[in-house]
Order: C-alpha cells, then sequence, then structure tokens
C-alpha cells in the first residue's frame, strides 16, 4: 500500500488553510495518519490529553459524561474540523469524550512534540493559539446551546 504524503493532506485542512510554510513543516514533525472505527472511544474526558486531531473524513460526537445519566452530545465534528485543543492547556486533561459515530480518518498531532515546538517558537504558539482559540470559542458556544435546549426541555430544570 503507498504511503500518503502528510504534507499534501495537511496543506488541504481548513484548520491550517494560510499557515506560513516553516510553520507546517513545524507541525509535520508531530503529525502521523490514522483510522478509527465506528463506536471506538478516541477521547476520554478526564483523561490526559496529549493529542490533537485533524478530520479528514467520517464523525467524531463530542459528549459530556453526566453522573448518574446517558452522555450529553455536545458536537459532532466531521471533515474539515478539529478535534482536541486540551492537549494546548496545563493540566492537559480532555473536557469531552470524542466516540466516532463514522469511521473517521485523521491526522493526529502529539501535544507533548507540539508543546515543546510552540514554547521554543513564539510566532509558532501564537499562531496555534490564535487558531485553536477558534474551535474553543465554537465549543463554548454549542455546549452554551446545548445547556438552553436541556433547560428548556426541562422546564428550567435540567434533566
Amino acid at each position: 500500500m503507498e504511503k500518503e504524503d502528510l504534507s499534501e493532506i495537511m496543506r488541504q485542512h481548513p484548520f491550517l488553510d494560510g499557515l506560513a510554510f516553516e510553520h507546517m513543516q513545524l507541525l509535520i514533525g508531530c503529525a502521523s495518519n490514522a483510522r478509527f472505527a465506528d463506536d471506538s472511544t478516541i477521547i476520554q474526558e478526564g483523561q490526559v490529553a496529549n493529542k490533537f486531531y485533524l478530520i479528514r473524513s467520517g464523525r467524531v460526537a463530542l459528549q459530556m459524561d453526566v453522573p448518574g445519566k446517558a452522555p450529553v452530545r455536545i458536537q459532532t465534528v466531521g471533515p474539515g474540523e478539529v478535534l482536541g485543543w486540551s492537549w494546548l492547556i496545563s493540566p492537559y486533561r480532555w473536557h469531552f469524550s470524542g466516540v466516532v459515530v463514522l469511521e473517521t480518518r485523521a491526522i493526529v498531532l502529539d501535544g507533548e512534540c507540539l508543546r515543546n515546538k510552540c514554547a521554543k517558537d513564539p510566532e509558532f504558539g501564537y499562531e496555534m493559539l490564535r487558531r485553536l482559540s477558534r474551535v474553543m470559542e465554537r465549543r463554548i458556544d454549542a455546549t452554551r446551546l446545548q445547556l438552553i435546549d436541556l433547560y428548556d426541555a426541562t422546564g428550567g430544570a435540567p434533566r
């Protein structure tokens, strides 16, 4: 089987659109390719977060664990989206779980490798933070909307 060119795949991902060549080279040094089967858990809320995923195909449900209840789905991410920002912020723990709902292919970036490169190259670190802060904003908005739905469906009290 022919090995895919990660640099070309990464250049096509919307999260990396317009990324400077030298920054792309830094990322490629931390990257690998992965495939995840339906119903597999990619990330688990509360566990160590040391990876970052650029979704190429498939779908991953982001969900929060609710004690005594079924997990609450916050958002579903798919092709062209990002899974994981917790690798960047100490104490490096996942804030959500990610469960595959449709077989998923992704570029996996090693969080420790990226943290080290961000620390050595502040311009690269700022660029990663700038891009990831957009992802965080979308996740916070999705969580907020999910909570509104949860409260509206129960007449003001969570289910």
